[in-house]
């Protein structure tokens, strides 16, 4: 595991989908507190556009997996397939260009490193 601390809290699976470079990522946790399909987008949406902006991206509209190549954020979840059961069972499902994401990370790491250096 990535993070031991999340062992047992969260599953999902990634999905190579029919492109060369994009897949499909399916996460479902459970929450502490219930929460609607509302909230969780609302928050997703929220993160996309402050603490997350050009890591997460948020998409509405009915998209197929090539239409995900080269974005350049890390991952764009697909807000229209935000599932959740009984409350605190979340489904959500995010795209990302496996080169394209981790190629643009690498980019603002030299540029964070650059940044720290030129002080």
């Amino acid at each position: 595991l990535v993070i031991p601390e999340l062992s047992g809290k969260l599953d999902g699976f990634a999905v190579r989908v029919p492109t060369p470079n994009v897949s499909l990522v399916d996460l479902n946790v459970i929450l502490k507190t219930p929460a609607t399909v509302d909230e969780i987008n609302t928050a997703l949406t929220e993160a996309s556009e402050t603490g997350l902006k050009g890591i997460l991206s948020v998409e509405e509209d009915q998209l197929v997996s090539v239409d995900f190549m080269g974005m350049r954020e890390s991952s764009c979840a697909d807000l229209k397939l935000t599932n959740v059961i009984d409350g605190t069972n979340v489904k959500v499902v995010s795209w990302y260009d496996n080169e394209a994401g981790f190629s643009n990370r690498v980019i603002d790491l030299a540029s964070f490193i650059g940044s720290k250096l030129e002080k």
